[in-house]
C-alpha cells in the first residue's frame, strides 16, 4: 500500500512588501450545520441521477430558514457572482437536508423529493458550495475574503477550486461525488471528504429509487454464510458496532468496526470495513458507531471477470458516533491449530456461493473473520519485507519449515494455509515498516483486522506490530570447484540493463565472484538489451553494453574475465519487461572451459545436432532451439552452446520458459486454480526434451546440462516431460525437501530454477546457493544454483 502525505491545513499569500503571511481558513469549523455531500455531475453523461444536489447535515436540530446555499465557479474571474438557493424548514440532530439543483438531459434516476430546489448548474469535478445564515450573494472572489465574513457557516471547495477551506476536496466525475462520511468538520476539505458513489438523502431519511428505505441490519447479516454478501447492492442503515481500527493514507482510507454482540453462526464475520475513499474518517478506536451506506462486495478487479475473492464493505457511508472509550471486542487469536489444514474446496469451479465450512477449510476460515480483528503472537516471518512494505508470517511453525526459516510449498495440493499477509496500518513517518528476512520473528503482539489483497491474499492489518528479531539470516556462500570439476551456475538477474545502476551490478557481480565462487559457466537469464526498457519499439536489440558492464564488475569484484555468448532476439519478440528484450546468455571463464563457436546462429536459426565421427555436435552455437515454434511466442527461446573442458564435450542449454503470469491464484474465488500458463511451458519442455533425446541418440553418454529459470515446480507437467525415463535428472529432487527452493512467493519457498543432468556426470554436486529470495535487500528476486561434475568423454 502506498501512503500519501497528507497537505498541510495551511493557506499561504504575499503581502504588498513581499512578506509571507498566515490566511485563516475560509470558514471556522462547524459544531452543528454543515456540508454533507455535493454532486455537481447530474443528468451529464454517464450519469444515473438526472439533477445536481448538495445534502446538510447537522449534529444538532436546528432551524434553516432564512439560510441559503450559494454555488462559485471553481476558478472565479473578477466578474464571478454566487448563485444563490434559499432554504427553509429544519433538520433534527443527525439527520439529513436534501438540495437539488439543476437538471441535466441524461441520467435516469430522481432524487428523493427535496427539502429546497433551485436551478444552479454545477460543474461536476470543481466548485465552491457554501452554507450561508442569510439568502443576499456572497461577493468573496478569494480564499482570503471569504474567511472574513462571518455569514459563511460552512465552505466546500472540490477539484481545483481556488475558493475553499485549508485544503480542497477531491475531483468527483460525472458518476461521483464528494461527501463527508461523519458528521465532523476539521475545516479541511480534503480531510473531511472522500469521493464515491452518490448518495442523496432527504430529511425523511429517503434516498433515489422512489425512496425505498434501507434495510436494518447487523454486520452478521451482511456477511452471511458464503462468500458473497446476501445483500450486495443494497441500502442498509443501523449498522452498530466498535471500532477497532482507522486507515488514514491512502487511497483507501475508512475504518473497521465490530459488533460486539455476535450470532451464534461461525460462519458469519462480525467485521465490516467502511470505505471513505481518500477522506480520512473522524472516528477513533473504540467509539461506538451507527453507520448507514450501500454494500458492496468489493472486488480488486472487474468484478465480473475477476479470479480473486470479494470482501464485503460499507460504501457510501454515513455514520453517528454514539459514545466513546468502549472496550473492545475479543481477537481471534491464531494459535497454530486454528487455520484448518486444507485450503479450499476442489469442486474445479467458483467456490463464492457454497456455504461456508471454516472448520474444514482454511480459505473458508479466513472468510469467516473477514474484518475482524486477528492477532498472533511471536510469528517467524516466511517471506521477507518486500518493496511494498509488506511481509508473510506463519501461524503454524511446524508447517513444512525450511532449513533457514521459510515455509517449503511441496504440491500443488499442498498449500501452506498458515502464511499469512502482514502490513501496517501505523504511518510510516510514526514508524517505518519494519525491513525484516526469513527466518527473523516479530516478536510480542501484532494485531489488526483481517482483510484480503489480490496481492498475497488474506492480509492481517496491524495497528498494533510487533518487534522484530534478527535471527542473524547469513547469505550462502558456496564452495570452490576443485580443478577436475567443471562447474556450471544459473543465475535469474531480474531485468539486468546497461540503464541500471552500478550498486545493481556490483551486487550481482559479488554473488558470482564470493558466493558462487567464479563458476565456469553461468546461463543468465533476463539480461535486457542496452537500453531497457527506455525505448520500446525502438529496434535496439543488441547487449554488448549490458554484459560488458556486468563482466566489468566482476573483474572489479575480483573474478575472472569473462566471457560471453548470446543471440540478439528480435525487437518485442520475446516476453518481459516492454521494451527490455530480454534473453539468456552465457558466461565462460576462457582460462578454464573453451566455447566452440559455430557460426551461423541468429534469432530464428534452428540449432540441430550434427555427427561427427559418431559424436554429436551443434550445427551452430551459440543456436537457438527451434525458435520460431509457436510455443515459444512472447518467451524466451532456449540457447544452446557447446564447450570444452579438459578435452571433453559439454552441451549446455540455457532457459527462460514462459512466466506463470495469468493463472488463477491459490487463494482466489476459483478451485482448484487454472494454471493456464502450464499449457505453453509443457509445449516448450517437449521441443527441449526433443532436442536433448536428438543429443542421447547420437551418444547416450553425452554431457548434457539443461539449466534456468524453467518457471515451474519440480512437480510439474513441464519437468516431468524433462524427466522422463530418467534422461534428465531434476537436481533439485537430489536436496533435502527443506532445501527445495530458488524463490520466495506470497510466503511460500518454492522452485522456479533448475539444473538438469544427464546421467553421464561421473560425479555430481550441486548446491542451491541462497543470497537473495529471502532477504529484504535483494540483488535479484531469484536465487542461484549451480553443479560440480566431472564429466565423461
Amino acid at each position: 500500500m502506498v501512503s500519501r502525505i497528507r497537505k498541510l491545513g495551511v493557506l499561504t499569500c504575499l503581502a504588498v512588501a513581499g512578506l509571507a503571511c498566515a490566511v485563516p481558513s475560509a470558514a471556522a469549523a462547524s459544531a452543528d450545520l454543515m456540508i454533507t455531500e455535493v454532486y455537481g455531475g447530474g443528468g451529464n453523461a454517464g450519469a444515473e441521477l438526472t439533477r445536481d444536489f448538495v445534502e446538510l447535515g447537522s449534529t444538532a436540530s436546528a432551524s434553516l430558514d432564512g439560510f441559503s446555499v450559494q454555488y462559485l465557479p471553481g476558478s472565479p474571474s473578477a466578474s464571478s457572482k454566487w448563485q444563490v438557493t434559499p432554504l427553509s424548514g429544519g433538520i433534527v440532530s443527525g439527520g439529513r437536508y436534501l438540495v437539488a439543483e439543476a437538471k441535466g438531459a441524461g441520467g435516469t434516476v430522481e432524487l428523493p423529493t427535496p427539502d429546497a430546489a433551485g436551478s444552479i448548474a454545477m460543474a461536476a469535478t470543481s466548485g465552491t458550495v457554501a452554507l450561508v445564515r442569510g439568502t443576499d450573494p456572497l461577493t468573496c472572489l478569494t480564499a482570503v475574503a471569504c474567511a472574513a465574513d462571518s455569514r459563511i457557516r460552512d465552505l466546500v471547495g472540490y477539484g481545483t477550486a481556488a475558493v475553499r477551506e485549508a485544503n480542497p476536496a477531491p475531483a468527483p466525475s460525472n458518476t461521483t461525488s464528494v461527501s463527508r462520511p461523519g458528521l465532523v468538520d476539521t475545516d479541511d476539505n480534503a480531510n473531511d471528504f472522500g469521493v464515491g458513489d452518490p448518495n442523496p438523502v432527504n430529511t425523511k431519511g429517503e434516498t433515489p429509487g422512489n425512496g425505498t428505505p434501507p434495510v436494518e441490519a447487523r454486520i452478521h447479516d451482511i456477511h452471511g454464510t458464503t462468500r458473497v454478501s446476501p445483500l450486495n447492492g443494497q441500502k442498509v442503515a443501523g449498522v452498530t458496532g466498535v471500532v477497532t481500527a482507522v486507515r488514514t493514507f491512502g487511497s483507501a482510507r475508512g475504518f473497521w468496526f465490530t459488533d460486539p454482540e455476535p450470532d451464534n453462526d461461525p460462519r458469519t464475520s462480525e467485521g465490516l470495513f467502511v470505505f471513505t475513499g481518500s477522506s480520512t474518517p473522524q472516528v477513533a478506536v473504540g467509539d461506538a458507531v451507527t453507520a448507514s451506506g450501500t454494500v458492496r462486495d468489493f472486488y480488486p478487479d472487474n468484478p465480473a471477470t475477476s479470479v480473486y475473492q470479494s470482501m464485503a464493505e460499507l460504501s457510501s457511508p454515513q455514520w453517528t458516533v454514539v459514545s466513546r472509550g468502549n472496550a473492545l471486542p475479543a481477537p481471534t487469536v491464531l494459535t497454530p491449530d486454528a487455520v484448518p489444514a486444507r485450503l479450499a474446496p476442489q469442486i474445479g469451479g467458483n467456490i463464492e456461493s457454497l456455504p461456508l465450512q471454516p472448520d474444514k477449510y482454511a480459505l473458508d476460515f479466513w472468510k469467516a473473520h473477514e474484518s475482524e480483528v486477528v492477532t498472533i503472537s511471536d510469528a517467524r516471518i516466511v517471506g521477507p519485507t518486500t518493496s511494498f512494505n509488506e511481509l508473510y508470517v506463519t501461524t503454524k511453525p511446524a508447517e513444512n519449515p525450511s532449513m533457514r526459516g521459510g515455509t517449503v510449498y511441496t504440491g500443488y495440493d499442498r498449500i501452506n494455509t498458515g502464511v499469512l499477509k502482514v502490513e501496517s496500518l501505523i504511518p510510516f513517518s510514526q514508524r517505518p515498516f519494519p525491513q525484516a528476512n526469513t527466518g527473523d520473528v516479530l516478536i510480542g503482539i501484532t494485531s489488526g483486522p483481517l482483510t484480503y489483497s489480490q496481492f498475497g491474499g488474506y492480509t492481517l492489518e496491524a495497528n498494533v506490530l510487533g518487534e522484530v528479531k534478527d535471527n542473524g539470516l547469513a547469505r550462502e556462500v558456496t564452495r570452490k570447484q576443485l580443478p577436475s570439476e567443471l562447474s556450471v551456475a544459473t543465475y535469474n538477474v531480474e531485468n539486468l540493463s546497461a540503464m541500471d545502476a552500478q550498486e545493481k551490478f556490483d551486487q550481482l557481480a559479488r554473488g558470482i565472484v564470493e558466493n558462487l565462487a567464479t563458476p565456469d559457466i553461468v546461463t543468465v537469464e533476463e539480461i535486457q538489451d542496452d537500453n531497457g526498457t527506455t525505448g520500446v519499439g525502438d529496434g535496439v536489440v543488441t547487449a554488448d553494453k549490458t554484459l560488458r558492464r556486468f563482466t566489468d564488475a566482476i573483474v572489479a569484484a575480483g573474478g575472472p574475465r569473462y566471457e560471453w555468448r548470446q543471440i540478439d532476439p528480435q525487437d518485442l519478440t520475446d516476453g518481459g519487461a516492454p521494451g527490455g528484450n530480454i534473453r539468456t546468455a552465457f558466461l565462460f571463464n576462457p582460462a578454464r572451459v573453451s566455447f566452440v563457436d559455430s557460426p551461423g546462429g541468429d534469432a530464428v536459426t534452428a540449432v540441430s545436432v550434427v555427427t561427427s565421427n559418431g559424436k554429436p555436435h551443434l550445427s551452430v552455437s551459440p543456436g537457438r532451439v527451434d525458435p520460431t515454434n509457436a510455443a515459444w511466442r512472447s518467451s524466451r527461446k532456449p540457447l544452446a552452446g557447446e564447450f570444452v573442458f579438459r578435452g571433453r564435450t559439454v552441451f549446455v542449454v540455457a532457459n527462460h520458459f514462459n512466466s506463470k503470469g495469468g493463472d488463477q491464484p491459490t487463494h482466489g474465488r476459483f478451485q482448484p486454480p487454472t494454471r493456464g500458463s502450464e499449457v505453453q511451458r509443457a509445449q516448450q519442455a517437449l521441443l527441449l526434451r526433443g532436442f536433448v533425446d536428438d543429443l542421447l541418440a547420437v551418444d547416450s553418454h553425452a554431457n548434457v546440462v539443461v539449466a534456468g529459470d524453467l518457471n515451474d515446480y519440480q512437480f510439474s507437467p513441464a519437468l516431468q516431460t524433462l524427466t522422463a525415463g530418467n534422461a534428465l535428472i531434476d537436481l533439485i529432487n537430489t536436496l533435502p525437501v527443506t532445501e527445495r527452493y530458488s524463490y520466495v512467493f506470497e510466503g511460500e519457498s518454492q522452485v522456479l530454477d533448475h539444473i538438469l543432468v544427464s546421467r553421464a556426470p561421473r560425479q555430481v554436486d550441486y548446491d542451491v546457493v541462497h543470497v537473495n529470495s529471502e532477504f529484504a535487500q535483494q540483488a535479484s528476486d531469484h536465487d542461484p544454483q549451480v553443479v560440480r561434475l566431472i564429466p565423461l568423454g
